[in-house]
C-alpha cells in the first residue's frame, strides 16, 4: 500500500520547480557569459561541500569533456577534487582556507568562481568568494533559500526556494545542465570568438596579472548583488 512518503519527495520537487523556472533567464545569461570568457582564455573555478561538491564536479566534467555534441574542451577546475591540496591546506591553515587558498593560486582577473551550497552559510565558500573578489574575479553562487550569506557575497546568485537540502541539490543539477546547454548554444552562435579552432585560447583575451591577496575571511556580504529565485526566508541545509 502506498503512503504519503512515497510521493512526498516528488511533490517537494515539483513545487520547487514552479518557482525555479523563473531562474531560466539568469542561467542563460551565465551560459552566454561563460562561453565568452572561457572562449577568450579565462577559467572557471568551482567548489562545494558534500553533495554540492559532486554537483560542482559534474559541471566541470561537462565543460572539460562535453555536454552533448563534440566540441573543444574548456578550462574548468573543481577545487575540492584535488584531495592532496585540500587536505594539506586544511591541515596547515584550517578548513576555512581550503578553497580560498586554491582560488588565490589558480584565479586571475576575469575568471569566474562558481560556488554551490544548499545553506549558503559554509565558511570556506564565503572565504573563497572574498578572495576571488580581491583578485578581480566574478563570483556566481547556487544556494538554497535566500537571504543567506553566500547569496549576498556573490555578484549573482541562483537561489532555490525549497526547505529540503536534497531538493535544492536536485535543482542545482538541473541548473548545471541548463547552464551547459546555454553554454553550447552560445558557442554555436559564435559567442566564444576568442577560441581557436584547435580548442586553444586565441588572441589576447586572457587578462594577465593578479591582484593582491588580502586574505579577508570574515564572509561579509557585498551590497548591490543580484539574485534569482530568492524569497524572503532563510534557507536550511547542511552544505
Amino acid at each position: 500500500m502506498k503512503t504519503a512518503t512515497d510521493t512526498a519527495h516528488c511533490d517537494d520537487l515539483m513545487k520547487a520547480l514552479e518557482t525555479f523556472r523563473d531562474c531560466g533567464a539568469l542561467i542563460e545569461r551565465w551560459g552566454t557569459g561563460l562561453a565568452r570568457r572561457l572562449g577568450s582564455g579565462a577559467r572557471l573555478l568551482v567548489a562545494g561541500n558534500g553533495g554540492s561538491a559532486a554537483q560542482a564536479q559534474h559541471l566541470t566534467a561537462e565543460l572539460v569533456g562535453r555536454y552533448r555534441d563534440d566540441r573543444a574542451p574548456f578550462s574548468a577546475l573543481a577545487l575540492h577534487a584535488d584531495t592532496s591540496s585540500t587536505t594539506a591546506i586544511a591541515n596547515d591553515y584550517g578548513v576555512q582556507e581550503v578553497f580560498a587558498r586554491q582560488t588565490a593560486a589558480h584565479g586571475r582577473p576575469g575568471d569566474v568562481l562558481m560556488l554551490l551550497s544548499t545553506s549558503g552559510a559554509s565558511a570556506n565558500l564565503l572565504a573563497a568568494a572574498d578572495r576571488a573578489h580581491d583578485l578581480g574575479m566574478t563570483v556566481w553562487a547556487m544556494t538554497g533559500r535566500a537571504p543567506n550569506p553566500l547569496h549576498r557575497a556573490a555578484d549573482e546568485a541562483l537561489c532555490v526556494d525549497a526547505p529540503v537540502a536534497a531538493t535544492v541539490q536536485e535543482l542545482h543539477l538541473v541548473a548545471v545542465h541548463m547552464l551547459c546547454e546555454a553554454f553550447d548554444e552560445a558557442l554555436g552562435r559564435g559567442e566564444a570568438d576568442g577560441r581557436a579552432e584547435d580548442g586553444r585560447a586565441g588572441g589576447n583575451g586572457r587578462v594577465d596579472g593578479r591582484g593582491g591577496v588580502k586574505g579577508r575571511l570574515d564572509g561579509r556580504g557585498r551590497p548591490g548583488r543580484t539574485s534569482a529565485g530568492a524569497p524572503d526566508a532563510h534557507g536550511e541545509g547542511a552544505a
